[in-house]
């Protein structure tokens, strides 16, 4: 393929309004262009990576004995109001139809995939079955950021087990398991796999796929001695400190002028953070659907984790911090200032605070603050339990070891639904003694185009991407300095076919107008993993040149050694 043969136009400056690295340098070169936000369009290069990675899914699938079918992406309300769903998932983009329908775009489609088989699986003999999809998918963010990472609509691959009892669902839960670390490590990337909390999508059991990137909007805890591995949304956190008596010293009020944040008070008071109490403020619904407030206690070392928080509480929707103004019109204080004392709010107490003796805790009131304040006498503990962020160095849940904290990019997720969805939507089929059973399932889903952006938040530079070669564009970039030039056409030609018979897509810049430095630039953007270089003051001194895109090396070899040479350093690439 030649440049002059597609619409291709690069950019030189980075996009105002692009967070990650990989999102400039994806509209830089090209390969995504924005229509509005969290929707683009994909441009040649892109899609070439999109259909050999989804080449690769089928691959590794098929081999699990999943089989291909499609579903649509505008889906009825009906089915989502029989799984209940309709009222719960904020990321519907709902619409009527003339005939004054309710139906929404696919965010997902458990629900379709239901009843695509409910008619199908009756007997025990249709078991089991796997089917996947990939489509494109349609979530309404309230905030679309980081380009194909948290964008609106997107490509997905969603595959969905059905198996008779649980103990056949674990293992195709395990066979897809099993997959998604195949699939994984042919793209070439580092990937971790962690223990994840199931979402909106349910079921009591799921794990991530997460593309380390220093960058990542995920944060997971590594435990090199024991293998645990967890997104820290869900790692548990376990108690190193022995529980303290409490102090007997009476409460005291004392101003703290200015002092609105843990580090302002921790210095004033020649403290460490984790010894004092912050708290934080938030709203759920309770499992009648009411909106209820409540006041989490934490250590002032500790960020709080609002999924723990949502478990704790039994909330029935996820949970939100409060606005400043709505901390005020409960407490009576600015943020900064408050504290559990005197609140009709429910009081949730992080387990690692019954290690302190007494609390510093905000007075509820501007510019002061309370000491030696008593859990029980002062205030009363609604919930006590587990409600921090784990980090780096937290022992491990399992073997207690200190965890690694890494940044990761959630690309995978599969999780063991049960019987989430078959029983309320009447998923079904007649067991060996002819008695009504509900059928047990998982699903398993990829991100296509946010994972192909996490390959490329992984893998770059300062001169652009670096694709492995599993999903490059094209594994082969020629710069061809003077394509006007017939004898070096004849050699290219069958240095090209040569190539491309042994299986490694070719692109070959030959632009008329271009300069070399132009070329070069162009190339390390659009970061190809292996480059030849080919010009007429070159090709008369038999001089080829190649250069290793990840390694930066450059091999000049003769005209004759080169295409030898550019078949070996693909097989080492590869």
């Amino acid at each position: 393929m030649k440049w002059s043969e597609i619409t291709l136009k690069t950019l030189r400056e980075n996009p105002a309004d692009a967070e990650m690295e990989s999102h400039r340098l994806f509209v830089r070169a090209g390969f995504i262009k924005k229509i509005a936000p969290g929707i683009f369009s994909y441009g040649f290069l892109f899609l070439r990576s999109i259909r050999k990675f989804e080449n690769i899914l089928r691959e590794e699938l098929g081999k699990t004995g999943c089989h291909e079918i499609l579903m649509p992406m505008v889906q009825p309300a009906s089915l989502w109001q029989e799984s209940g769903r309709w009222p719960k998932m904020g990321e519907l983009l709902k619409f009527k139809n003339k005939n004054d329908h309710d139906f929404c775009l696919g965010a997902t489609h458990e629900e379709v995939v239901v009843d695509f088989v409910r008619n199908d699986l009756q007997s025990y003999r249709d078991f089991p079955t796997n089917l996947y999809q990939i489509q494109t998918k349609y979530r309404d963010e309230i905030r679309p950021r980081f380009g194909l990472m948290r964008g609106r609509e997107f490509i997905m691959k969603d595959a969905y087990s059905f198996d008779l009892d649980r103990a056949a669902a674990l293992r195709s839960y395990e066979s897809m398991k099993q997959a998604y670390n195949q699939i994984f490590a042919r793209l070439g990337v580092e990937f971790t796999m962690v223990k994840a909390d199931s979402g909106a999508i349910g079921g009591d059991l799921s794990n991530e796929f997460q593309v380390v990137a220093e960058q990542g909007m995920d944060h997971v805890l590594i435990c090199k001695n024991c293998g645990y591995s967890a997104n820290s949304e869900v790692a548990p956190l376990r108690s190193t400190s022995d529980e303290t008596p409490w102090s007997q010293d009476l409460l005291e009020k004392f101003a703290t002028p200015k002092l609105r944040t843990i580090e302002d008070l921790a210095g004033a008071l020649n403290l460490q953070p984790k010894q004092l109490v912050k708290t934080f403020f938030v709203k759920y619904q309770d499992a009648d659907e009411s909106w209820q407030q409540a006041a989490l206690l934490l250590p002032g070392h500790r960020e709080v984790n609002l999924i723990k928080v949502k478990t704790l509480l039994a909330a029935s929707s996820d949970v939100e911090p409060l606005t400043d103004t709505e901390v005020k019109q409960l407490t009576g204080a600015n943020p900064g200032s408050c504290g559990p004392v005197g609140l009709s709010a429910k009081v949730v107490m992080d387990q690692e605070l019954a290690s302190l003796p007494a609390f510093v805790v905000g007075a509820n009131e501007d510019d002061f603050h309370l000491k030696n304040v008593v859990p029980g006498r002062d205030f009363q503990v609604n919930l006590s339990g587990d409600i921090a962020q784990a980090q780096d160095g937290d022992p491990c849940p399992e073997c207690s070891k200190p965890m690694i904290a890494k940044r990761g990019i959630e690309v995978g997720h599969i999780f063991y639904l049960g019987q989430k969805y078959s029983e309320p939507m009447g998923l079904k089929y007649l067991d060996q003694q002819g008695k009504t059973q509900p059928v047990e399932m998982g699903c398993y889903g990829i991100g296509v185009t946010r994972t192909l952006q996490a390959v490329i938040e992984q893998s770059h530079d300062g001169d652009g991407m670096i694709w492995p070669t599993s999903v490059a564009p094209f594994q082969v970039h020629i710069c061809l300095l003077d394509p006007d030039d017939e004898g070096i056409n004849q050699w290219l030609s069958a240095f090209q076919s040569s190539l491309e018979k042994a299986g490694h897509d070719v692109f070959v810049d030959d632009r008329p107008k271009e300069r070399p430095g132009i070329k070069f630039k162009d190339a390390d953007l659009i970061g190809l993993p292996l480059r030849v270089v080919v010009g007429k003051r070159g090709f008369e001194n038999d001089e080829v040149e190649l250069f290793v895109r990840k390694t930066k090396e450059k091999i000049k070899v003769s005209v004759e050694e080169a295409l030898s040479k550019a078949h070996s350093l693909l097989g080492d690439l590869s």
